[in-house]
């Protein structure tokens, strides 16, 4: 395998990548100075001694930011898929800024209101486990007893205007009393990363 076409792959494809890239691989004794080729056998060693000795991140501040507190030399990737961070995702991006706005608050609860069944699975999957999330279907009628217990529980309440949501549900929500509705973030756009910065925002504002 040509090692130069193998690292680019990886996300070291930008000079300053490539050169710290070979350098690790150079000190492993997995290649050599001058050595164009590394053998088929040698890639998943090769590739995980890279993982663990270096941090890729993309052009984003958040990102670089991130690597650099990762304890290893960070490393601009010359692919956005290959951020460690965020993986060249902007809704994954969104999740992972959205968490950390959560740690920095002390936030743990989370009732979502509205976006599509699909959606809803996609924001269990990425924030689940991390978060307590309660995802409410906004095109099923919910009472006023159980919205309050919602906004009780909660530390934020993002309603997802836009999407599936009925005005109906939604009031239930905006319309709380003062002590309860500073929970609550209304958020038009349609997208994941869209609504997960809303709540970055709320956070930063409080």
């Amino acid at each position: 395998m040509d090692i130069g076409a193998w690292l680019s792959s990886l996300g070291f494809g930008l000079p300053a990548g490539a050169s710290a890239a070979r350098a690790v691989l150079e000190a492993q004794g997995l290649t050599r100075p001058g050595k164009q080729r590394l053998s088929t056998e040698k890639l998943h060693r090769a590739q995980s001694a890279l993982l663990e000795a270096l941090c890729l991140h993309c052009p984003s501040p958040e990102c670089e930011a991130f690597a650099k507190a990762s304890g290893k030399p960070p490393v601009r990737s010359s692919l956005k898929t290959t951020c460690r961070r965020c993986g060249g995702s902007d809704n994954r991006r969104a999740e992972t800024e959205f968490l950390e706005a959560c740690q920095r608050a002390g936030a743990r609860k989370v009732v979502i209101v509205g976006g599509s069944p699909a959606v809803r699975e996609e924001l269990e999957r990425g924030l689940g486990g991390k978060l307590e999330l309660r995802m409410i279907d906004g095109t099923e009628r919910r009472t006023a007893d159980r919205a309050r217990a919602d906004l009780e529980w909660a530390d934020l309440v993002l309603l997802w205007g836009g999407t599936e949501l009925h005005h109906k549900v939604s009031m239930q929500y905006s319309s709380a009393p003062p002590e309860l509705k500073w929970k609550v973030v209304h958020e038009t756009k349609r997208g994941v990363a869209g609504l997960l910065a809303a709540g970055v925002e709320h956070f930063r504002r409080r």
